[in-house]
């Protein structure tokens, strides 16, 4: 292993994490902090709350690019030779976890983030595109359904970690498996907030197609 360049690409997958696209969005074009509205956190799902379908759109595609591009360092590092091909899937978690926990804790944005939904979708996506192109399609039915982006995000998380259980999605290594189900956990978790206003009513829905 070639300590020094993988410990550099790990520090690069959180820096880039760390890039705070909501923050920048609301206040650039809006002139507002977005963590100041709506649930308080910088992710897609409060900027669609708040600013609406279009800036949410853009925030989440780049937050989906940071976490496969950050997990894609792991590549780097085995084109470079500094991890064996059998390591290939364990740092390909280590640089997409690092990139979520960037986008929960950012360090250009004084450690306040979004919950990484977005950041996770794109490291799953580097991993195993196949499943993660069902989950959207989960995601996307459930939005148009209810317009609840954390209800459309937690679906996807569980869809994700169920489909692994089919012969089609399986995957080679265990972890990726065992990982799917810790990740539908963690999404359901940090979304109790929202799990909360969804029982009592009051949960902000997204417009779609001029519905409100």
């Amino acid at each position: 292993m070639n300590l020094p360049i993988v410990l550099a690409l790990l520090v690069a997958a959180y820096l880039l994490g760390s890039i705070p696209t909501a923050l920048w969005v609301g206040r650039r074009f809006f002139g507002l902090d977005i963590r100041e509205h709506g649930s308080g956190n910088a992710g897609a799902t409060n900027t669609f709350r708040v600013l609406g379908k279009k800036p949410g759109s853009v925030v989440m595609a780049i937050d989906v690019l940071k976490g496969w591009a950050a997990t894609m360092m792991a590549t780097v590092m085995l084109n470079q030779g500094a991890i064996r091909p059998d390591q290939l899937l364990y740092f390909q978690l280590a640089c997409g976890v690092l990139a979520v926990v960037g986008h929960i804790y950012p360090v250009f944005a004084q450690f306040r983030g979004g919950k990484g939904v977005a950041t996770v979708l794109g490291m799953m996506l580097a991993i195993a595109p196949a499943t993660v192109g069902v989950c959207i399609l989960v995601f996307l039915l459930m939005l148009f359904l209810f317009r609840y982006v954390s209800l459309a995000s937690m679906s996807a998380g569980v869809a994700f970690a169920l489909l692994q259980l089919l012969p089609p999605f399986r995957p080679d290594n265990s972890l990726l498996l065992v990982f799917g189900f810790v990740l539908a956990a963690l999404l359901i978790y940090t979304h109790r907030a929202n799990i909360g206003r969804l029982r009592s009513g009051t949960e902000s829905r997204v417009p779609l197609f001029g519905r409100k």
